[in-house]
Formats: structure tokens, C-alpha cells, sequence
């Protein structure tokens, strides 16, 4: 019987046979037309600093057309979401939503309406904006080299290659002597997206510089009505499958969610088909015709549309409103915290009193 020293040693050895495999069908499956300019991989930080985000905090829907999970976090929480963890402590969590709960009933009754809480989603959404603006600041300084104040898009591109892992000196180089730039056909497909979304930042007259304002706007539309409307052409154009310039419901839910392998996997593709569902049913479709326009989507879009911030703030409260009087209480709030904040509070109710 083999001991179990020399059992250990053929597992060790059997793992490292396989992870050299594996190293080497990695190497063999990359690409063939990657560029000789690349250096190293790009540093993710880096590149977040300078490329547009998909997620979106305020916004419903994220720029590839996927509802925004967190949203009601979003603009419930504000900044204080990331103070509201998984791992921390029930206790915690729970004195800090009751604060909140202070802050959002400003006339002190003890519940909130659906005004208020409208009133607080604004404000919550405000302060998203109003973060992003700082970033930018910092964000537009990292594509601005020579601080002028204004960024060419040959001056982003470099920046852009260089966050992907290209050589920046070698890209500086072949761009200003006009030479062919080697590069892969998915890096080529997100700069041509890029640049158009880069003219369309540039405010008229059209000088295809951006300042820091118009830099803004490239990287967060929801600052921007133009911007907006071009992210949602973007969206329309993604899922439109009869070129209508409109959504039906069937190709509003037809967005790839990959192969279904299991039962598991089916689960989630049926709970995420049902969100979409009932979000274009009960609240993009605005009239309620079965199709959504691109006005339609636009309105939905807009993370500071008063209309929808109220539309909101009553599906919000009829989440967790048990006793069905339109507002919430305290207890329901707890009852429901996972919605509200992504963090399960147990126990709510034996402490609610003797807290707050």
C-alpha cells in the first residue's frame, strides 16, 4: 500500500504536470496578431482611470444595456453603500440604516412617504454626480501630459494603448510620424467605439479637443442631454434586431446571458429574463404600448428626472410595505434591509426599540 508521504508527493507532481499544460495551451491559444509594442498587461487602475465605465452608479440600466442590480442600494445608500458589507457586523449595520431612516423622515413622524423618499433618492443621486465630477478631475490630469487644459484624442489613444499594455514611447512615436499601429482587432474595435463616442463629447464647434467639462461627459453621459441620448442609441442599437430604432419586449429579454449548462444556470437565466421583463413592462414602456422608444428610454435613462425619482420611490416603498398604509416604517425597513442596502440584518425587530 502506498504511504501517505508518497501518496502527497504523486498528487504534487500530477498538479504540476497539469498546470504546465494548461500554461501552455494559454500560450498557444492567445491570438496571433498581438502586437510586438506590448510590454506587460495593463494595470487595471490604470486603465479604469481613462476608460468610460459600463456601471454607472444612479443609473438604471448600465451602458451595455444590463439592468443595474445595485441601483436601489445606489441611491438609498449613496457613498455610505460601501459601509455596508457582507462581513460586517448585524449590529452595526443596523444602527447605521436607523440613522438613515432619521435623515430620510425630515418631518419626524416616524414614517417615511413616497415625497420623502424621492426628495432622498435626489439627493443620493446628486452626490453620485457630484463624486464622479471630482474623479474626473483626477482622471482628466492622467490623459492631460502637458496640462494645457484641453486633450487631443491622439494624446488619449496613447494613454489608452499604454493602459492596455502597449509600449507608450513606441505608440507616441509611430502616431506622430503617421505609422501603422499593430494592433489586435479586439483593441481595435473599442478604440473605434471610443472615438466616436470621443466626437460626440466634443461640444460645438467641434475642435476634437475636450476639455475637462466635455472630458466628463465622455466618461459619464448622464452628465451630458447629448451624451445621454448617445449612450442610449448605443443601447437601441445593441438590442434592436429589426432596426426599428425601438424594443420590443422579445428583444428587450433576448440579450446573450451565455449557455445553459445546468439547472442552476437555468434558474438564473429565468430570474434575470423575469427582471427584464417586469422592468420594461412596468416602467420603461412608459404608455404602456409594448414597445419603448428611444424617448422612452431616454426619460428612463435620466438619473435626475424628478419623475422617475418618485416613480421610484413608490415601487421602493411597496417592497417593503406591509401594512399597506404607502409608507414605510422603521421595522419594515430592517425587515427588508437586503434590499435597501445588500446587507441581510437579522434579529431587527428584538432591537428595533431599544435602539432608536
Amino acid at each position: 500500500m502506498m504511504s501517505r508521504q508518497a501518496f502527497l508527493c504523486s498528487l504534487g507532481s500530477l498538479y504540476l504536470s497539469l498546470l504546465f499544460v494548461f500554461l501552455l495551451m494559454d500560450v498557444y491559444a492567445r491570438p496571433a496578431n498581438n502586437s510586438a509594442l506590448k510590454e506587460k498587461p495593463a494595470d487595471s487602475k490604470d486603465e479604469n482611470e481613462i476608460l468610460p465605465p459600463d456601471h454607472l452608479n444612479g443609473v438604471k440600466m448600465e451602458m451595455d444595456g444590463h439592468l443595474n442590480k445595485e441601483f436601489h442600494q445606489e441611491v438609498f445608500l449613496g457613498k455610505e453603500m460601501e459601509e455596508f458589507e457582507e462581513d460586517s457586523e448585524p449590529r452595526k449595520n443596523r444602527k447605521k440604516l436607523m440613522v438613515i431612516f432619521s435623515k430620510v423622515d425630515i418631518n419626524n413622524d416616524k414614517k417615511i412617504s413616497a415625497k420623502e423618499m424621492q426628495r432622498w433618492i435626489m439627493e443620493k443621486t446628486d452626490e453620485h454626480f457630484q463624486e464622479a465630477v471630482e474623479e474626473n478631475k483626477m482622471h482628466f490630469r492622467a490623459v492631460d501630459p502637458d496640462g494645457d487644459g484641453h486633450v487631443s484624442w491622439d494624446e488619449y489613444k496613447i494613454k489608452f494603448l499604454a493602459s492596455k499594455g502597449f509600449n507608450e514611447k513606441e505608440i507616441a512615436e509611430k502616431i506622430k510620424n503617421n505609422e501603422e499601429l499593430k494592433i489586435d482587432e479586439e483593441t481595435q474595435e473599442v478604440l473605434d467605439n471610443l472615438k466616436d463616442r470621443w466626437y460626440q463629447a466634443d461640444n460645438p464647434p467641434p475642435d476634437l479637443l475636450l476639455n475637462e467639462e466635455e472630458f466628463l461627459s465622455f466618461l459619464h453621459p448622464e452628465h451630458s442631454r447629448g451624451m445621454l441620448k448617445f449612450m442610449v442609441k448605443e443601447i437601441i442599437r445593441d438590442l434592436d434586431q429589426d432596426g426599428d430604432k425601438k424594443l420590443t419586449l422579445s428583444e428587450f429579454i433576448s440579450l446573450p446571458v451565455g449557455t445553459v449548462e445546468n439547472q442552476q444556470a437555468q434558474d438564473i437565466d429565468d430570474d434575470w429574463v423575469k427582471d427584464r421583463k417586469k422592468e420594461f413592462e412596468e416602467v420603461i414602456d412608459a404608455n404602456h404600448d409594448g414597445i419603448v422608444t428611444m424617448e422612452e428610454l431616454e426619460e428612463y435613462m435620466d438619473p435626475m428626472n424628478e419623475y422617475n425619482a418618485l416613480n421610484e420611490a413608490k415601487q421602493m416603498i411597496a417592497v417593503a410595505d406591509e401594512n399597506q398604509n404607502h409608507h414605510l416604517e422603521l421595522e419594515e425597513i430592517l425587515k427588508y434591509s437586503e434590499y435597501f442596502t445588500g446587507s441581510k440584518l437579522m434579529d431587527y425587530a428584538r432591537n428595533v426599540h431599544e435602539e432608536f
